[in-house]
């Protein structure tokens, strides 16, 4: 990966102009962190130029080594980048806000009524377009982060170990960076940032005991003040998952399930799929899946009151540690890609996330298209293998109705989504 092109002058929106545009991203971020990534660089990178492409990709690679959804992480960034502390709080929550409320009201019609006819055909659309997207957005940050063979054999590498060997996402990452250190060498030559001093270190220590306050004060005042059994368990619970989430929501989501439907049977398996369906389908990180848990447990220990404060809770417990690591680390970013030894590795973690999206594309389009997908073990390989007489040829429809409106007519993903959704709601109907 190039140096980080500290000389190139990106211009300041004002705050007014970058509230509108993240506002927008957290509308449109729908298709999980590939699309949601691919929007950013399209709007962050390719037309404001509020970030250089070297920047972007830096504080991407930066993001995949941090627990937690990578794109609501990289906004924040990005916000902070341009306006400080105010910045990256107003671009990571305006990320996360709409799918959030989304999640609670679609969760509530789920609570009093199950499944809902209109909102499944609408989503019907929805998951065909992002199909669509996702792919487009693989094609755009393979584009820019696989500049030479090494870099194609690492992604080709991250592919193969993560869809059909099954390895964990965190040695991927390591084993990309450990061959990007040793073998990769860029042609750039070191711009030379300037290193953090002293100081630096001492905010950053400041930095870390307001954020670990902010965390766990709350989760400490509900059991001081003897709140619902409940909300302290989703509290701690949700906690530990943050910082165990490395690879994005995919990566945690057996963990997750077999936790809150095993040991503390909150939910059936069947509503967790449920839940991962909306999640899947709403604009936000993935991760608010946890935010239909907390909901839908909190709905059947104690009604509405608790579902909320429950779904509440858990929004606050995932996500106020996104704000700690990059609070912290962003500062580091551009003199951590500027060494020399490091840019090899942080281009072996940029390849490395190709095949990642690469595996989530794959694997959120077998099932999309099939409704019955089964993982079938072959010594060591794990081969995803569709039903296919489970096949919804309503999604394959429109699906290739999206792909054309997307390569052939060059539609703006807005137009895309919304067209998907209607003609999806009058095929559910057929």
């Amino acid at each position: 990966m190039n140096s980080v092109d500290a000389s190139v002058e990106t211009p300041t929106p004002g705050v007014a102009q970058a509230f509108f545009v993240w506002l927008k991203i957290g509308l449109l971020s729908f298709g999980g962190p590939a699309a949601q990534i691919a929007l950013m660089h399209r709007l962050v990178v390719d037309e404001k130029k509020w970030l250089s492409e070297n920047q972007f990709l830096s504080a991407l690679s930066f993001c995949m080594l941090l627990p937690g959804p990578e794109a609501m992480q990289l906004a924040t960034y990005a916000g902070w980048r341009m306006h400080g502390v105010r910045g990256g709080l107003m671009a990571g929550l305006l990320f996360v806000l709409p799918g959030a409320l989304l999640i609670i009201a679609l969760g509530t019609l789920y609570a009093w009524y199950g499944s809902v006819p209109l909102i499944e055909g609408l989503f019907l659309g929805i998951k065909a377009a992002v199909i669509i997207v996702v792919i487009e957005a693989l094609l755009r940050v393979g584009k820019k982060a696989l500049k030479g063979a090494q870099q194609w054999l690492i992604a080709a590498a991250a592919f193969v170990g993560i869809f059909f060997l099954d390895v964990a996402f965190p040695l991927i990452v390591i084993a990309a960076a450990a061959y990007g250190y040793v073998f990769i060498r860029s042609n750039n030559v070191a711009v030379g940032v300037k290193a953090p001093d002293q100081q630096q270190f001492i905010a950053s220590m400041h930095t870390v005991v307001i954020w670990l306050l902010i965390w766990w004060l709350p989760v400490l005042l509900l059991w001081v003040f003897g709140a619902h059994e409940l909300l302290f368990q989703v509290g701690t619970f949700f906690s530990k998952l943050a910082v165990v989430t490395f690879g994005g929501a995919y990566a945690v989501l057996a963990y997750l399930a077999q936790d809150v439907v095993t040991e503390f049977g909150w939910l059936s398996a069947g509503e967790m799929m449920d839940g991962l369906g909306l999640a899947e389908t709403t604009p936000g990180p993935l991760i608010l899946v946890t935010e239909f848990v907390g909901f839908i447990a909190g709905y059947k220990a104690g009604g509405m009151g608790l579902a909320v404060s429950a779904a509440l809770v858990t929004l606050w417990v995932t996500f106020a540690p996104c704000f700690l690591w990059i609070f912290v680390g962003a500062p580091y970013i551009e003199w951590l890609s500027d060494q020399p030894r490091l840019k090899g590795a942080m281009s072996g973690i940029t390849a490395a996330v190709v095949g990642v999206i690469l595996n989530l594309s794959v694997w959120f389009a077998l099932h999309v298209w099939f409704s019955e997908v089964k993982p079938i073990k072959q010594g060591v390989l794990t081969l995803w293998t569709p039903s296919f007489n489970s096949l919804d040829w309503r999604v394959a429809l429109l699906t290739m109705l999206c792909g054309y409106a997307a390569f052939v007519m060059h539609w703006s993903i807005f137009r895309i989504l919304i067209g998907a959704a209607l003609l999806g709601l009058g095929l559910s109907y057929l």
